[in-house]
């Protein structure tokens, strides 16, 4: 029998990944009572699927293939990687898909959480179907925040839903490594278990429609991602889509995939890195006057532009304004700076860099790309300086030149690029390539965002003999050139 009642908080936040989380941390720091409604496992795609699973599974591979370089280490490396025992930690880092210690946490944060299926249903409101079948409504009094995130798009392929095929859930949870494994997209996802699988065993086939891999990025960051790919043994293949597939024995045995050239590859299982889209189909916007299924436009404060009375927010992936974990908790630090404000009847600060303003999402947003070897970017590239008009300085240096990089890796390869605003003369973009470099970003986070002066750069010294003083190298080169 199903049961209703009504409970009334000051923010409602649906979705319990680590944006929801973050949102509803601070409206409670804030004195706001807040609930969050969670139809999965609280933590989110990030704990379970998503950023804690696949950098287990990297880390041992990206650890071997540095230490392999290293003189005195590679002998002791030359047999494969312990695959249970790469498996087993990846599970304990994923908390074997149990999310007790992240209900611990909100309870201590004193956050309630409702358990089951979150609807809108009016300005204010949210109903929610629980697991035994009750129907909770809540209202509340001052914000409803949209925090449900983004799944795996699959493309329009005849027959895609007989094949079974993976998606970043099932590569990131896989209990053993398939034979043979296909991956279509050449995006972060793609090289990222193309890296990860082939180190474990299988033979992984990666299909790119276009003619690099990375292809957001700076082009030398997808060459660089090739060449390694290669050298382990992955097939890499270039400007190829897949225009048909099917898996044999009823629907049980290998997948035969068809391709654009008309040429023909089979994997045991096929993995579609393609994109992502909003969870936002069956959450009830239609009754606010939105499409389900939309991606929800905001502005910098993280409120939904098309709904009136500043009461709805959109934070982390189902905005699309930046779909890394990290960046949609920054979002919810504002977004939750920006809830408490309102309920204060506070004037709200913003523009840019401003304590209510989600700038960074424009301006600096930075990415690591898990591969050997490593790719971090923070900011413009060269072609979106190009689309957007601004007029940059390329600043090119090659890592391998450092003495830091040889004493990492000794054969290392790996560049390093900014871009330079030459109106304001401050950085303005930065990729870099190359084992361990991953720990380079923030800096360059921090220099966009602070909007450091070229000429005070100088003065921030490097330490001897690391790679981070690849940033002197290139304020050099700018200055020699």
């Amino acid at each position: 029998m199903t049961t209703e009642n009504i409970r009334t908080y000051d923010v409602i936040v649906i979705g319990a990944g680590p944006v929801g989380e973050n949102v509803a941390d601070r409206t409670t720091a804030a004195g706001l009572s807040t609930v969050i409604v969670e139809s999965e496992l609280a933590g989110g795609e990030c704990s379970y699927w998503a950023c804690e699973p696949s950098k287990a599974l990297l880390r041992p591979a990206l650890l071997r293939a540095d230490a392999m370089h290293v003189p005195g280490l590679a002998p002791s490396l030359k047999g494969p990687l312990d695959v249970e025992a790469v498996l087993a930690h990846r599970n304990r880092m994923s908390a074997d898909w149990n999310d007790d210690g992240q209900v611990e946490w909100i309870k201590s944060a004193g956050i309630d959480l409702l358990r089951g299926h979150g609807r809108l249903t009016a300005e204010r409101e949210v109903s929610v179907e629980t697991s035994d079948g009750d129907t909770v409504h809540l209202r509340a009094r001052h914000a409803v925040a949209v925090c449900t995130g983004s799944r795996a798009a699959l493309p329009p392929l005849p027959g895609i839903e007989n094949l079974r095929p993976w998606t970043s859930r099932e590569a990131t949870s896989a209990q053993q490594p398939p034979q043979r494994l296909v991956i279509v997209g050449a995006g972060v996802v793609g090289v990222e278990m193309a890296t990860a699988w082939q180190a474990l065993g299988s033979r992984v086939t990666l299909l790119a429609r276009d003619e690099g891999l990375l292809p957001r990025l700076e082009p030398f960051a997808g060459e660089l991602v090739t060449e390694r790919l290669r050298e382990a043994g992955v097939d890499v293949r270039f400007n190829i889509s897949v225009v048909g597939a099917a898996r044999v024995d009823d629907g049980e045995g290998e997948v035969r995939v068809t391709l654009s050239d008309g040429s023909e590859i089979t994997g045991d299982e096929i993995l579609f890195a393609t994109g992502r889209a909003p969870r936002s189909d069956d959450i009830g916007l239609d009754t606010v006057g939105l499409e389900p299924g939309d991606w929800l436009a905001t502005d910098d404060s993280l409120t939904v532009t098309a709904v009136p009375g500043n009461w709805l927010y959109a934070v982390g992936d189902v905005n699309r304004r930046a779909l890394f974990t990290h960046q949609g908790k920054y979002q919810a630090r504002i977004a939750g700076a920006v809830i408490a404000g309102r309920a204060r009847g506070e004037e709200l600060v913003t523009g840019r860099w401003a304590p209510h303003s989600s700038t960074a999402d424009v301006e600096a947003v930075p990415g690591v790309v898990f591969t050997d070897p490593e790719v971090a970017f923070v900011g413009l590239t060269v072609r979106e300086a190009e689309r957007t008009g601004r007029a940059v300085e390329v600043v090119d240096y090659d890592i391998g030149h450092l003495a830091g990089a040889v004493q990492y890796r000794p054969d290392y390869r790996g560049r390093a690029r900014i871009l330079v605003d030459r109106d304001r003369q401050v950085v303005v973009g930065a990729t870099f390539v190359g084992p361990g470099v991953g720990e380079l970003l923030y800096s360059a986070t921090v220099a966009i965002t602070g909007e450091v002066p070229v000429e005070r750069l100088w003065h921030a010294v490097p330490a001897f003999p690391t790679i981070s003083e690849v940033w002197l190298r290139l304020l050099e080169t700018r200055r020699d050139s």
